[in-house]
């Protein structure tokens, strides 16, 4: 896991989210993670449905957020879940252990850590800068990564305000991967996406 982890935004128009989503994945990102924390059941089934058949036209994983029946339902590639180790262990459990799992951590190295003896597959860490999307009450230092890489052998994700320029300290610190929602999304896709990717050089 490395490059650009795409997060798709609260966005009804399903025709909108794909062309955005296809422009992004064909400049080179690298995962998707559906979350509209807005959207109704049949929305959220729609449009889970139609990433996952776009993902796999590109040969890339799509996780669901927070909900595991959605991905167990649909053979996604894994979820996202919030930052308790009985979220992972619970999802671990009912999607199996081929599935990917992820974390929120924040900004704790201890929520990083149960995560993953829990049975995450990666572990997130942010908000790094502000962002128009998920507010924070607090700011997650960077130093916090090497701190993390130095004791959990698993890949690292970044998210919070994140843009080309501002996430490549933290990538030098040590991230795998760059989370982003409104930098890519609220600009031109492919183009953002090309510069979140040269971030890590080829992949």
């Amino acid at each position: 896991m490395r490059g650009l982890y795409l997060v798709t935004p609260n966005w009804d128009d399903t025709d909108k989210l794909l062309a955005a989503t296809a422009a992004a994945l064909e400049a080179g990102a690298t995962l998707v993670q559906y979350r509209h924390k807005d959207a109704s059941a049949a929305l959220r089934a729609e449009q889970a449905a139609a990433l996952l058949a776009l993902c796999r036209r590109f040969g890339r994983p799509l996780l669901i957020n927070d909900h595991l029946d959605l991905c167990r339902d649909l053979d996604a590639d894994g979820v996202h879940v919030g930052h308790t180790d009985a979220g992972v262990a619970q999802a671990r459990a009912l999607l199996g252990k081929d599935k990917i799992v992820g974390a929120s951590c924040y900004g704790q190295l201890e929520l990083a850590l149960a995560a993953r003896d829990a049975g995450a597959s990666y572990v997130a860490f942010g908000g790094f800068y502000p962002s128009p999307v998920k507010k924070y009450d607090f700011v997650t230092p960077p130093e916090l990564l090497e701190r993390a890489r130095a004791r959990i052998a698993l890949p690292i994700v970044v998210i919070g305000g994140m843009t080309p320029a501002n996430a490549a300290p933290l990538v030098a610190r040590g991230a795998d991967m760059v989370a982003a929602i409104t930098s890519v999304y609220g600009a031109d896709p492919a183009e953002a996406a090309r510069e979140f990717g040269a971030l890590f050089g080829p992949l």
